[in-house]
């Protein structure tokens, strides 16, 4: 039984043919029994099979089988065949034009109406009474009402299922929105990690390379000295990779590493250890902070720390032997000011603009983007006279 029924839902016009074989069987089952002569009954079988084969092709043709069914009832009008069990496909047939999205709805109302016609139509040439017209009457309202349910239950289903069809559609477009969104993010979060990754390791590197040249200049005459520099250069090695574990574990699982090396988002209060660090490599800074030092925004935090570990470390690498800075830090009460000036060879700075020293595109764009994804402006350029000034206006977002 089970087979059966599962024959059933994959073949759907099977389902078809069986109730079309069934209506044809009893319609002739039904017309052979009847007083009729011969010549009526042989009259009755092209409307008993035209019916039957409507039925049975409904879904695959349902246009072609919608006229078939109105010929074979004009037919049976026109040659006096008596209402017989196969009309009943007249029922299942609208039914099916209407339930259709493939037949417009413009076809699916006319059928209606059609179906609608068929009562009268049969009243007039087959009247129930003719002496009593009230008979008739209600005859006729009484065989229109299942054409009518046939074709509300049809144009029901009709409904459903487009309602259905445009909730997956949504339900799609959403989920590839949201996929799309998740791409974004995701590209997002790779290139805040790519300028972090820059960051880290143009500033680190930089201060590695002029002590480890600072050693090696002084390790003949000053031991002492050297073993200094060497220290710094282990420091720092240690910070850099640690920071690198940190965000290389972000990019693998996209959560922050819990161990002994982690270490934490660089903040406003850290920008004094940076100086001191370029200090102890060589760079003369110096540093002012100006208002009342307060917790900022995570985020305005770290863009200050970054465009000063930024500034500085250009000015290390392209300010020459003599160059000297300036780090001013000034609290507003809507926000953070940041200048970082220095009076290095200014056409070396050029470098700047092309996307920093390293020629990869995170000098100036990428202070720009972060400075913008905080809200804040940034003006840069060369200062009159050589050197090179960087001025950054940090919003603080109000709650």
């Amino acid at each position: 039984m089970q087979r059966l029924y599962d024959f059933f839902r994959r073949h759907p016009t099977g389902v078809d043919a069986f109730w079309a074989v069934l209506l044809c069987g009893i319609a002739l089952l039904e017309v052979a029994g009847s007083g009729s002569g011969t010549a009526a009954k042989l009259l009755a079988v092209p409307s008993v099979v035209a019916m039957g084969a409507a039925v049975a092709l409904r879904r695959r043709w349902t246009r072609s089988v919608f006229a078939v069914a109105v010929g074979a009832g004009a037919y049976q009008l026109l040659a006096g065949v008596p209402i017989h069990t196969a009309d009943f496909g007249m029922l299942v047939v609208l039914y099916t034009v209407a339930a259709s999205a493939a037949v417009p709805r413009a076809l699916s109302r006319a059928a209606f109406g059609t179906g609608l016609a068929a009562a009268p139509l049969y009243s007039l040439r087959f009247p129930v009474d003719k002496g009593d017209s009230t008979a008739n009457v209600l005859f006729t309202l009484f065989a229109m009402v299942p054409f009518a349910l046939a074709w509300v239950l049809g144009d029901s289903l009709r409904t459903r299922r487009a309602y259905y069809a445009e909730l997956v559609e949504r339900n799609q477009r959403l989920e590839k929105e949201r996929e799309a969104q998740a791409k974004v993010a995701v590209a997002a979060e790779r290139a805040r990690i790519a300028r972090e990754l820059h960051d880290v390791v143009a500033h680190n590197v930089s201060v590695m390379v002029v002590q480890a040249d600072g050693a090696a200049y002084v390790m003949d005459v000053a031991p002492e000295q050297a073993k200094e520099a060497l220290q710094t250069i282990s420091g720092t090695g240690r910070q850099a990779l640690a920071e690198m574990r940190r965000l290389l574990g972000v990019l693998r699982t996209g959560e922050p590493q819990e161990s002994e090396d982690y270490v934490p988002q660089p903040d406003v209060e850290q920008i004094e250890i940076l100086v001191e660090q370029v200090r102890a490599a060589g760079l003369d800074v110096d540093f002012e902070v100006e208002g009342a030092p307060r917790k900022l925004p995570t985020g305005v935090e770290l863009t200050a720390y970054r465009i000063v570990q930024e500034a500085l470390t250009n000015t290390r690498k392209h300010g020459g032997p003599e160059a000297s800075a300036s780090v001013r830090l000034v609290y507003f009460d809507d926000g953070l000011g940041l200048l970082v000036e220095d009076d290095g060879r200014g056409a070396a700075h050029e470098m700047y603009e092309d996307g920093g020293a390293d020629g990869a595109g995170h000098g100036l764009i990428g202070m720009r983007e972060r400075v913008g994804m905080v809200g804040g402006t940034l003006d840069a350029g060369p200062r009159p006279g050589g050197g090179f000034r960087i001025s950054a206006l940090l919003p603080l977002k109000k709650s």
